[in-house]
Protein backbone atom coordinates (compact mmCIF):
# COMPACT_ATOMS: atom_id res chain seq x y z
CA UNK A 1 0.00 0.00 0.00
CA UNK A 2 1.19 3.42 -0.95
CA UNK A 3 0.57 7.10 0.18
CA UNK A 4 -1.57 8.77 -2.64
CA UNK A 5 0.81 11.32 -4.46
CA UNK A 6 4.46 11.72 -4.76
CA UNK A 7 6.54 12.49 -1.87
CA UNK A 8 8.50 14.76 -3.60
CA UNK A 9 6.11 16.85 -5.49
CA UNK A 10 4.22 16.55 -1.57
CA UNK A 11 7.63 17.88 -0.18
CA UNK A 12 7.80 20.69 -2.30
CA UNK A 13 3.89 22.02 -1.82
CA UNK A 14 4.91 21.86 1.90
CA UNK A 15 7.32 23.97 1.19
CA UNK A 16 5.27 27.01 -0.50
CA UNK A 17 2.85 26.47 2.12
CA UNK A 18 0.34 24.01 1.11
CA UNK A 19 -0.81 21.36 3.96
CA UNK A 20 -0.94 17.80 3.90
CA UNK A 21 -3.95 16.38 1.75
CA UNK A 22 -7.39 15.98 3.39
CA UNK A 23 -7.30 12.46 2.67
CA UNK A 24 -4.55 11.98 4.86
CA UNK A 25 -6.78 12.74 8.14
CA UNK A 26 -9.96 10.72 7.01
CA UNK A 27 -8.85 8.15 4.72
CA UNK A 28 -7.88 4.38 6.96
CA UNK A 29 -5.54 3.49 4.64
CA UNK A 30 -3.69 6.25 5.48
CA UNK A 31 -3.57 5.58 9.41
CA UNK A 32 -2.78 1.99 8.42
CA UNK A 33 0.46 3.42 7.52
CA UNK A 34 1.28 5.86 10.20
CA UNK A 35 3.47 3.61 11.81
CA UNK A 36 5.01 6.50 13.83
CA UNK A 37 4.41 5.24 17.16
CA UNK A 38 5.95 2.02 16.66
CA UNK A 39 9.24 3.49 16.08
CA UNK A 40 9.01 6.80 18.44
CA UNK A 41 9.57 7.58 22.07
CA UNK A 42 6.19 7.68 23.77
CA UNK A 43 5.24 8.44 27.43
CA UNK A 44 4.25 6.11 29.68
CA UNK A 45 3.40 7.12 32.77
CA UNK A 46 5.07 8.38 35.89
CA UNK A 47 8.65 7.48 37.15
CA UNK A 48 7.53 7.34 40.64
CA UNK A 49 5.04 4.49 39.71
CA UNK A 50 8.18 2.30 38.71
CA UNK A 51 10.28 3.45 41.41
CA UNK A 52 10.91 0.41 43.54
CA UNK A 53 12.15 -3.33 42.53
CA UNK A 54 9.22 -5.35 41.22
CA UNK A 55 7.13 -2.32 40.47
CA UNK A 56 5.33 -2.01 36.83
CA UNK A 57 3.33 -0.46 35.01
CA UNK A 58 1.47 -1.08 31.72
CA UNK A 59 0.02 1.14 28.83
CA UNK A 60 0.05 1.55 25.05
CA UNK A 61 2.75 3.14 22.77
CA UNK A 62 0.32 4.13 20.23
CA UNK A 63 -1.53 1.32 18.95
CA UNK A 64 1.10 -0.70 21.08
CA UNK A 65 0.60 -2.74 24.62
CA UNK A 66 3.77 -1.88 26.39
CA UNK A 67 5.06 -2.44 30.08
CA UNK A 68 8.18 -1.01 32.26
CA UNK A 69 8.80 -2.85 34.92
CA UNK A 70 11.82 -2.84 37.85
CA UNK A 71 13.48 -5.76 38.40
CA UNK A 72 14.91 -6.82 41.56
CA UNK A 73 18.63 -6.01 40.17
CA UNK A 74 17.14 -2.87 40.50
CA UNK A 75 17.05 -1.79 36.65
CA UNK A 76 14.33 -0.62 34.51
CA UNK A 77 13.05 -2.83 31.34
CA UNK A 78 10.51 -2.20 29.07
CA UNK A 79 8.29 -5.22 26.96
CA UNK A 80 5.71 -5.46 24.32
CA UNK A 81 2.97 -6.71 26.83
CA UNK A 82 1.96 -9.02 24.38
CA UNK A 83 1.89 -12.87 25.98
CA UNK A 84 4.32 -15.32 23.84
CA UNK A 85 1.33 -17.76 23.88
CA UNK A 86 -1.79 -16.47 22.28
CA UNK A 87 -1.35 -12.93 22.64
CA UNK A 88 -2.96 -11.65 25.41
CA UNK A 89 -1.71 -8.84 27.03
CA UNK A 90 -0.20 -10.30 30.17
CA UNK A 91 0.39 -7.17 33.06
CA UNK A 92 -2.78 -4.70 33.43
CA UNK A 93 -2.87 -1.13 35.35
CA UNK A 94 0.29 -1.02 37.62
CA UNK A 95 1.41 -2.44 40.84
CA UNK A 96 4.23 -4.33 42.46
CA UNK A 97 4.59 -8.37 41.84
CA UNK A 98 7.51 -10.41 41.63
CA UNK A 99 6.68 -11.47 38.69
CA UNK A 100 4.03 -11.04 35.45
CA UNK A 101 1.42 -13.51 34.91
CA UNK A 102 -0.85 -13.96 31.85
CA UNK A 103 -4.61 -13.93 33.16
CA UNK A 104 -5.52 -15.89 29.90
CA UNK A 105 -3.71 -19.60 30.63
CA UNK A 106 -0.94 -18.15 33.46
CA UNK A 107 1.89 -17.88 31.75
CA UNK A 108 4.15 -16.10 33.92
CA UNK A 109 7.17 -14.12 33.38
CA UNK A 110 10.25 -12.71 35.20
CA UNK A 111 10.65 -8.91 35.80
CA UNK A 112 13.49 -9.67 33.18
CA UNK A 113 10.68 -10.94 30.26
CA UNK A 114 11.81 -14.49 30.62
CA UNK A 115 9.58 -16.89 30.60
CA UNK A 116 9.48 -18.86 34.06
CA UNK A 117 6.41 -21.16 33.93
CA UNK A 118 3.60 -21.77 31.07
CA UNK A 119 1.49 -25.14 32.69
CA UNK A 120 1.68 -28.10 30.81
CA UNK A 121 4.68 -27.27 28.95
CA UNK A 122 6.64 -30.02 30.53
CA UNK A 123 4.39 -32.56 28.39
CA UNK A 124 5.82 -30.57 25.46
CA UNK A 125 8.88 -32.08 24.27
CA UNK A 126 10.96 -29.35 23.01
CA UNK A 127 9.08 -26.97 24.30
CA UNK A 128 11.33 -23.82 23.03
CA UNK A 129 10.64 -22.01 26.91
CA UNK A 130 14.03 -20.00 25.93
CA UNK A 131 13.06 -18.49 23.02
CA UNK A 132 9.36 -17.18 24.51
CA UNK A 133 10.75 -14.15 26.51
CA UNK A 134 8.50 -10.78 26.54
CA UNK A 135 9.89 -8.97 23.59
CA UNK A 136 12.16 -6.19 24.51
CA UNK A 137 11.50 -2.52 24.02
CA UNK A 138 13.74 0.69 25.14
CA UNK A 139 12.44 2.49 28.09
CA UNK A 140 13.87 5.58 30.11
CA UNK A 141 13.12 8.15 32.04
CA UNK A 142 12.95 12.02 32.31
CA UNK A 143 12.63 13.68 35.35
CA UNK A 144 8.50 12.67 36.39
CA UNK A 145 8.22 11.14 32.90
CA UNK A 146 8.33 7.29 31.91
CA UNK A 147 9.07 7.05 28.13
CA UNK A 148 9.52 3.90 25.92
CA UNK A 149 10.06 2.97 22.71
CA UNK A 150 9.33 0.08 20.66
CA UNK A 151 11.89 0.37 18.36
CA UNK A 152 15.22 -0.95 20.05
CA UNK A 153 17.45 0.83 18.09
CA UNK A 154 15.97 4.25 18.02
CA UNK A 155 18.42 7.05 18.82
CA UNK A 156 18.80 8.04 22.97
CA UNK A 157 15.94 9.58 24.58
CA UNK A 158 18.24 12.26 25.40
CA UNK A 159 19.17 12.90 22.08
CA UNK A 160 15.36 13.05 20.80
CA UNK A 161 14.67 15.82 23.79
CA UNK A 162 17.69 17.98 22.30
CA UNK A 163 17.25 21.19 24.26
CA UNK A 164 13.80 20.52 25.70
CA UNK A 165 14.96 19.85 29.22
CA UNK A 166 17.07 23.27 28.96
CA UNK A 167 13.68 25.41 27.93
CA UNK A 168 11.78 23.86 30.91
CA UNK A 169 14.58 24.74 33.40
CA UNK A 170 14.70 28.83 32.37
CA UNK A 171 10.85 27.97 33.36
CA UNK A 172 11.66 28.29 36.90
CA UNK A 173 10.55 24.63 37.83
CA UNK A 174 12.41 22.27 39.45
CA UNK A 175 10.88 19.28 37.96
CA UNK A 176 12.20 17.11 41.15
CA UNK A 177 10.10 18.83 43.76
CA UNK A 178 6.33 19.06 41.49
CA UNK A 179 3.77 16.78 43.03
CA UNK A 180 1.26 14.59 41.25
CA UNK A 181 -2.11 15.58 41.34
CA UNK A 182 -4.14 13.75 38.84
CA UNK A 183 -4.92 12.26 35.59
CA UNK A 184 -7.52 12.93 33.37
CA UNK A 185 -9.03 10.91 30.27
CA UNK A 186 -10.76 12.32 27.16
CA UNK A 187 -12.05 11.75 23.39
CA UNK A 188 -11.92 13.99 20.01
CA UNK A 189 -13.94 13.62 17.11
CA UNK A 190 -11.11 14.31 14.96
CA UNK A 191 -7.86 13.05 13.59
CA UNK A 192 -4.71 13.54 15.71
CA UNK A 193 -2.85 15.23 13.45
CA UNK A 194 -5.79 17.74 12.87
CA UNK A 195 -5.38 18.12 17.07
CA UNK A 196 -1.80 18.28 17.07
CA UNK A 197 -1.84 20.86 14.51
CA UNK A 198 -4.51 23.43 16.35
CA UNK A 199 -2.06 23.07 19.53
CA UNK A 200 0.91 24.32 17.46
CA UNK A 201 -0.79 27.18 16.71
CA UNK A 202 -1.88 30.58 18.50
CA UNK A 203 -2.94 32.53 15.05
CA UNK A 204 -6.39 31.44 16.45
CA UNK A 205 -6.03 32.37 19.93
CA UNK A 206 -7.65 36.02 19.79
CA UNK A 207 -11.02 34.90 18.01
CA UNK A 208 -11.54 31.28 20.06
CA UNK A 209 -9.59 31.80 22.93
CA UNK A 210 -10.95 34.89 25.08
CA UNK A 211 -9.72 33.81 28.70
CA UNK A 212 -6.60 32.82 27.42
CA UNK A 213 -5.75 35.97 25.28
CA UNK A 214 -6.87 38.07 28.70
CA UNK A 215 -3.81 36.12 30.16
CA UNK A 216 -1.36 35.80 27.74
CA UNK A 217 0.17 38.72 24.92
CA UNK A 218 -0.86 36.36 21.51
CA UNK A 219 0.26 39.45 19.13
CA UNK A 220 2.68 38.42 16.43
CA UNK A 221 5.30 40.05 17.69
CA UNK A 222 5.08 38.77 21.43
CA UNK A 223 4.14 35.23 20.94
CA UNK A 224 6.93 33.31 20.56
CA UNK A 225 7.43 30.15 18.41
CA UNK A 226 10.67 27.90 17.76
CA UNK A 227 11.10 24.66 16.17
CA UNK A 228 14.06 21.88 16.90
CA UNK A 229 14.48 18.78 15.09
CA UNK A 230 12.20 16.63 17.56
CA UNK A 231 10.48 19.33 19.53
CA UNK A 232 8.71 22.49 18.75
CA UNK A 233 7.86 25.03 21.27
CA UNK A 234 5.61 28.21 22.33
CA UNK A 235 6.45 31.15 24.53
CA UNK A 236 3.38 33.55 25.89
CA UNK A 237 3.90 36.72 28.20
CA UNK A 238 1.70 37.26 30.86
CA UNK A 239 -0.10 40.50 29.83
CA UNK A 240 1.05 43.47 32.59
CA UNK A 241 -2.90 44.01 32.63
CA UNK A 242 -3.65 40.52 33.75
CA UNK A 243 -0.93 40.95 36.97
CA UNK A 244 -3.26 43.50 37.82
CA UNK A 245 -6.15 41.62 38.26
CA UNK A 246 -7.64 42.80 34.93
CA UNK A 247 -11.04 42.41 33.31
CA UNK A 248 -11.88 38.53 32.03
CA UNK A 249 -8.46 37.21 33.30
CA UNK A 250 -9.19 33.26 34.30
CA UNK A 251 -6.95 33.14 37.91
CA UNK A 252 -4.23 34.90 39.58
CA UNK A 253 -0.95 34.40 36.84
CA UNK A 254 1.72 35.74 39.94
CA UNK A 255 3.96 33.37 41.14
CA UNK A 256 7.56 32.08 39.96
CA UNK A 257 6.59 31.08 36.32
CA UNK A 258 6.57 34.51 34.46
CA UNK A 259 6.24 33.46 30.78
CA UNK A 260 4.01 30.34 29.79
CA UNK A 261 5.58 27.50 28.14
CA UNK A 262 3.59 24.94 25.66
CA UNK A 263 6.03 22.14 23.80
CA UNK A 264 5.36 18.88 21.81
CA UNK A 265 8.44 16.41 21.47
CA UNK A 266 7.12 14.90 18.19
CA UNK A 267 5.04 12.89 17.80
CA UNK A 268 2.19 13.56 19.91
CA UNK A 269 3.31 13.86 23.92
CA UNK A 270 2.81 18.17 24.65
CA UNK A 271 3.79 19.46 27.53
CA UNK A 272 2.04 22.83 29.39
CA UNK A 273 3.80 24.49 31.64
CA UNK A 274 0.97 27.66 32.99
CA UNK A 275 1.67 31.55 34.37
CA UNK A 276 2.07 31.55 37.69
CA UNK A 277 2.45 29.04 40.29
CA UNK A 278 4.31 26.21 40.03
CA UNK A 279 2.34 23.61 37.21
CA UNK A 280 2.92 21.15 35.05
CA UNK A 281 0.83 19.27 32.84
CA UNK A 282 1.58 16.49 30.09
CA UNK A 283 -1.06 15.51 27.49
CA UNK A 284 -0.57 12.21 24.61
CA UNK A 285 -2.91 12.28 21.73
CA UNK A 286 -3.25 8.63 20.33
CA UNK A 287 -5.32 7.83 16.90
CA UNK A 288 -8.71 5.43 17.96
CA UNK A 289 -9.66 5.69 13.99
CA UNK A 290 -8.85 7.87 11.00
CA UNK A 291 -11.45 10.50 12.94
CA UNK A 292 -10.91 9.82 16.83
CA UNK A 293 -8.53 10.58 19.56
CA UNK A 294 -7.99 9.66 22.25
CA UNK A 295 -5.67 11.00 24.72
CA UNK A 296 -4.69 11.34 28.62
CA UNK A 297 -3.75 14.78 31.01
CA UNK A 298 -1.42 14.42 33.82
CA UNK A 299 -0.87 17.47 36.23
CA UNK A 300 1.81 18.46 38.67
CA UNK A 301 2.20 21.20 40.96
CA UNK A 302 4.46 21.93 43.45
CA UNK A 303 4.30 21.23 47.39
CA UNK A 304 2.79 24.98 48.37
CA UNK A 305 0.43 25.68 45.58
CA UNK A 306 -3.08 26.23 47.43
CA UNK A 307 -5.36 23.52 46.12
CA UNK A 308 -8.05 26.12 45.37
CA UNK A 309 -5.40 27.79 43.17
CA UNK A 310 -4.52 24.40 41.32
CA UNK A 311 -8.25 23.85 40.49
CA UNK A 312 -7.96 27.46 38.95
CA UNK A 313 -5.35 26.66 36.71
CA UNK A 314 -6.74 23.31 35.74
CA UNK A 315 -10.10 24.75 34.96
CA UNK A 316 -8.78 27.33 32.93
CA UNK A 317 -6.67 24.76 30.84
CA UNK A 318 -9.91 22.68 30.64
CA UNK A 319 -11.71 25.79 29.77
CA UNK A 320 -9.39 26.03 26.39
CA UNK A 321 -9.26 22.41 25.83
CA UNK A 322 -13.06 22.53 25.00
CA UNK A 323 -12.67 25.49 23.27
CA UNK A 324 -10.00 23.92 21.16
CA UNK A 325 -12.17 20.84 20.82
CA UNK A 326 -14.68 22.44 19.12
CA UNK A 327 -12.60 24.26 16.47
CA UNK A 328 -10.74 20.78 15.61
CA UNK A 329 -13.59 18.88 15.17
CA UNK A 330 -15.36 21.37 13.08
CA UNK A 331 -11.90 21.25 10.97
CA UNK A 332 -12.48 17.36 10.84
CA UNK A 333 -15.72 17.61 9.44
CA UNK A 334 -14.80 20.18 7.03
CA UNK A 335 -11.80 17.82 5.88
CA UNK A 336 -14.41 15.18 5.17
CA UNK A 337 -16.60 16.43 2.71
CA UNK A 338 -13.72 15.96 0.35
CA UNK A 339 -14.62 19.69 -0.79
CA UNK A 340 -11.14 21.44 -0.23
CA UNK A 341 -8.39 18.83 -1.22
CA UNK A 342 -5.66 21.00 0.39
CA UNK A 343 -5.26 24.16 2.98
CA UNK A 344 -2.99 26.81 2.63
CA UNK A 345 -0.99 27.73 5.70
CA UNK A 346 0.70 30.79 6.51
CA UNK A 347 4.29 30.06 7.20
CA UNK A 348 4.94 33.03 9.80
CA UNK A 349 2.06 32.35 12.04
CA UNK A 350 1.72 28.88 11.45
CA UNK A 351 5.68 27.86 11.54
CA UNK A 352 5.45 25.06 13.74
CA UNK A 353 2.67 23.42 11.46
CA UNK A 354 4.84 23.39 8.77
CA UNK A 355 7.44 22.06 10.98
CA UNK A 356 5.29 19.06 12.12
CA UNK A 357 3.60 18.16 8.74
CA UNK A 358 7.31 17.88 7.38
CA UNK A 359 8.45 15.56 9.83
CA UNK A 360 4.90 13.51 8.97
CA UNK A 361 5.61 13.16 5.90
CA UNK A 362 8.98 12.14 6.23
CA UNK A 363 7.68 9.63 8.32
CA UNK A 364 5.48 8.04 6.03
CA UNK A 365 7.56 8.36 3.01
Amino acid sequence: MALPGSSRSLADELARGSTLPAPWYVDPAVLALERIFARTWQYLGRAEQVAAPGDYLAGRAGHIPVVAARGEDGVLRGFVNVCRHRGHEVAIGSGNRRALQCPYHAWTYGLDGTLRTAPRSDREPGFPRDDLFLLPIAVDTWGPFVFVNPERGAPPLAEVLGELPSALDSSGLRLSELRFRERREWVIAANWKVAIENYLECYHCPVAHPGFSALLDVGEDAYEIAAHRWHSSQFGHVRPAALQGGDGVPYDPRGEVTVAQYHLLWPNFTINVEAGPANLSVNTWVPDGPERTVGISDWWFGPEVPRGLQDEVMAFSEQVGQEDNSLVESVQRGLASAMVPQGRLLLGSEKLIHHFQALVLEALS
